[in-house]
């Protein structure tokens, strides 16, 4: 049996028509940038996470350096993120000119541990960053509470996270503002680069729509430097094709990853299933011991695919040496590093391929 990490077609080969039909409709009415798709996509996205308002951005990167610099953070300013994420969190946060700041992360989720953020709160904070890693929602509430008491924005990277639910709200309207991505892995994909800022906040999302398209408050009439990080209409065609499908999507990916869980518990740490909040499954992540990568190389045998997320820590990434940071500093993300291997994860996995992932991890234990 051959296992992708993640096969898209699944979700595709059924709406293969209206993806083409929707595709022609933009083709013959002409508006790629921009246009009619791209606003109903947003008034679409925003309700489904409950909230008043939303931006369609070029990618998710850029969705959270809009919405940094939509709260003016930039030069000067220090915002505490998470040191286990993509680069692309902290890469934003240097784009939008601030510097990032990492917290230790907790071992059971991998999120933001609050009792960590607030021993790196200066007077220079301005904002948190708390990514609901793999799809899993982070502790919001004591992460509200600490930015309540030092007046802090909360910026949620929802990435990971479409449609994940937080103590029964959608993640997305738990913070100040959010920033998704519709890179094609995600749980919610384009056909390429795409990303979107939601928020309650009405004028903080018309700040980012000048942002995003070169300042402009009418054509040709600028009123203040930007720039060109705009979602495409054709991907946010796609999207509006797609949206109405990814509940039963999660849905799917919490169905395997239980089934996972039932099959390798005693075997390996797997992903906590959370009473007060519903996690969606983005990356399926097991932790194991120093047979990492002997383990990993098995599964490369038996044509498993699966995925290191993420090896190095961004602390310790070449592009952050400027941050004078080390191996050490952050000891439970640095651990998770070197333990994480993610195993296949996307809808409609069918059961044989369930069970054969589970058994071919307990052979390699046997």
């Amino acid at each position: 049996m051959k296992i992708p990490f993640m096969d898209l077609s699944r979700m595709h080969n059924s709406l293969r028509t209206k993806i083409d039909s929707g595709i022609k409709e933009v083709i013959d009415r002409g508006d790629f940038i921009l246009g009619k798709k791209v606003e109903e996509f947003e008034k679409s996205f925003a309700k489904y996470c409950g909230v008043k308002d939303a931006a369609g951005i070029s990618t998710g990167t850029d969705a959270i350096e809009l919405a940094l610099r939509g709260f003016n953070i930039g030069q000067g300013d220090e915002v505490i993120t998470a040191p286990n994420s993509f680069i692309a969190t902290a890469s934003a946060i240097s784009s939008a000119g601030a510097k990032p700041v990492f917290a230790d992360v907790q071992y059971d989720s991998g999120n933001l541990d609050p009792d960590e953020i607030k021993k790196y709160i200066t007077n220079k904070t301005k904002a948190i960053i708390p990514v609901h890693l793999y799809g899993h929602p982070a502790d919001m509430d004591e992460i509200l509470d600490i930015a309540k008491k030092y007046d802090l924005k909360v910026i949620e990277d929802a990435c990971q996270a479409h449609g994940a639910t937080y103590k029964g709200k959608k993640v997305g309207s738990l913070g100040d503002v959010a920033a998704f991505s519709f890179y094609p892995a995600k749980n919610l994909g384009c056909f390429g680069d795409g990303g979107i800022v939601v928020s309650e906040n009405k004028d903080l999302i018309d700040e980012i729509k000048m942002l995003r398209n070169y300042g402009q408050s009418q054509k040709y009439h600028h009123d203040f430097f930007a720039f060109n990080k705009r979602l495409d209409t054709i991907q946010a065609m796609v999207l509006n094709i797609k949206l109405p499908y990814l509940d039963n999507w999660n849905d799917s990916r919490i169905d395997s990853a239980k089934k996972l869980n039932e099959g390798l518990i005693g075997i390996v740490e797997t992903p906590e299933f959370p009473v007060d909040r519903k996690p969606v499954y983005h990356l399926y992540a097991i932790i194991v011991g120093p047979e990492r990568d002997e383990l990993q190389n098995f599964l490369n045998t038996k044509n498993i695919g699966n995925g290191l997320h993420y090896p190095v820590p961004i602390h310790l990434q070449k592009a952050f040496s400027e941050l004078g940071l080390k191996k050490g500093d952050y000891p439970v993300a640095e651990d998770i590093s070197k333990r994480e291997l993610s195993l296949p994860m996307f809808p409609f996995m069918k059961d044989e391929e369930i069970n054969y992932v589970i058994d071919c991890i307990k052979e390699f234990y046997s």
